[in-house]
């Protein structure tokens, strides 16, 4: 007789019972979840003590890396007393005003385009040398150019997060929807169902994955998009906090500007991950979760 193993880690001898194996794997659950933490913070206290460590012992040099306490200490300064341009809230309220903006509407933008070629193999052999060559530009070069166009106002800082998320999503959205099963696009037209009948009921669903794939990253882009726009030429945000900081050589004022676009960053992507999780119920397991 052979042993029934659970997740290739958990040994049980034959005639263990079902409630035995539940609470097993519960408590391995939990253990691994209990690890997972455990070792993302211990890695971030050992970088963040080690950095501190170096800073105050002189063996880098905090006029260029700054140290924790430091950079804590301009947060909570930023926070409590406000920037040298303006209230910390303001400053951030515009940045994200101008992230959202670009971030919806090149979302929106890019699945639409990206199921419209996706699926019109005519639009998509028209327009994909367009595609390819306006891709082909670094984003980050039309800065000044959407300032010249739009001036130092919102518009130019959306334009550029709409340039810098729309050509992630509708690149994913459009291999999303040319990698449909066909079996299932098959039994659909079997079954009757046709033209747009037949892209919001398979086609769109098996594209989801590839299109919130997308959206993960690109919201980060869109903060790229914005910030990269203030750092050109803004009167308000945390691209013009960074600018300033680095006219005045105050490093801790850099890397705390960076902390906060990196905190708005990870919010967004737990967002996202929980309204993926809410509209994609249908999808099996990941591979890991199944184990």
């Amino acid at each position: 007789m052979t042993d029934i193993t659970l997740s290739q880690q958990i040994v049980f001898q034959p005639g263990t019972s079902d409630a035995e194996i539940e609470a097993a794997a519960a408590q391995a659950a939990r253990k691994r979840h209990f690890a997972v933490y455990f070792w993302r913070y211990a890695i971030l206290i050992v970088l963040l003590g080690g950095w501190e460590f170096l800073s105050q012992a002189k063996l880098i040099d905090e006029f260029f890396f700054s140290s924790p306490s430091a950079i804590v200490a301009r947060l909570w300064e930023w926070t409590t007393q406000g920037t040298s341009e303006g209230p910390l809230w303001f400053h951030l309220w515009v940045t994200m005003e101008e992230s959202l903006l670009g971030f919806f509407s090149g979302a929106i933008a890019g699945i639409v385009a990206g199921i419209a070629l996706g699926r019109n193999r005519m639009l998509s052999d028209v327009f994909s040398i367009y595609i390819k060559v306006i891709n082909s530009v670094p984003r980050v070069v039309l800065a000044p150019i959407f300032i010249m166009f739009f001036g130092l106002g919102l518009t130019s800082k959306v334009a550029l997060s709409f340039v810098m998320v729309f050509f992630v999503v509708f690149s994913n959205a459009f291999q999303g929807v040319r990698e449909a099963d066909r079996n299932l696009l098959a039994n659909a037209q079997i079954l009757g169902a046709k033209g747009w009948q037949l892209t919001r009921a398979v086609v769109i669903p098996s594209a989801m994955s590839w299109i919130f794939a997308s959206l993960h990253v690109s919201f980060g882009f869109a903060i790229v998009g914005a910030i990269v726009g203030e750092f050109v030429g803004a009167r308000h945000g945390i691209g013009l906090l960074i600018n300033i900081a680095k006219g005045s050589f105050d490093a801790a004022g850099m890397y705390a500007a960076i902390v906060i676009i990196m905190v708005v960053a990870l919010a967004a992507e737990y967002i996202m991950t929980i309204i993926e999780n809410r509209l994609a119920k249908w999808r099996p397991a990941p591979l890991h979760d199944t184990n």
